[in-house]
């Protein structure tokens, strides 16, 4: 099984790319390839660039990679109550690319934030978005308090937690399976 995992920002030390890391972690035997945002940074989309230079080889590059996986893991960061910039940027020339940017492929959709909330404004944009983009969410998740809630070691040590993401994993593995 192949595995594209990623966290919605940017920033070198993304809470949420080391959740989407974690997750990826529990597919046992799995090629995951995590992706890093920074490798995929283009000029802010617009129609006037577009006419003018057509897609950015990035934007192409994105939607292949999610193309040639057969799980998707994505954690979502919010900013402002929505998607990152970085990866709002991204989403919006992929869908250029292929409108059906998330081709039909099986998704875990998650969030965290250092906040109670847990990602949770992103990740119920991104549940009602995704799916006009091709995405086959499988389930999501929220990690509220990341730093009192994770531990680089140890993963998600809140025992609610941990049960709640270890029922959403044999949950997809069990769909995956089918």
């Amino acid at each position: 099984m192949n595995i594209v995992a990623f966290g919605g920002s940017s920033s070198k030390k993304s809470i949420n790319k080391q959740l989407a890391t974690y997750a990826a972690s529990f597919f046992e035997g799995a090629n995951v390839q995590i992706l890093d945002l920074n490798d995929y940074e283009m000029p802010i989309f617009s129609l006037d660039i577009e006419k003018k230079d057509d897609y950015p080889i990035q934007a192409i590059n994105f939607v292949e990679q999610i193309g040639a996986t057969d799980l998707l893991i994505i954690s979502l960061s919010e900013h402002n109550g929505s998607y990152s910039a970085a990866f709002k940027n991204i989403f919006d020339w992929a869908s250029r690319v292929a409108t059906q940017t998330f081709q039909q492929k099986p998704m875990l959709l998650m969030a965290t934030s250092p906040g109670p909330r847990g990602g949770i404004s992103v990740l119920d944009t991104a549940k009602v978005r995704f799916p006009f983009h091709g995405a086959k969410i499988l389930g999501t998740f929220s990690l509220p308090e990341f730093n009192k809630n994770f531990d680089e070691s140890l993963g998600i040590t809140d025992p609610e937690l941990l049960r709640k993401f270890e029922k959403l994993i044999a949950s997809a593995k069990v769909e995956l399976s089918a």
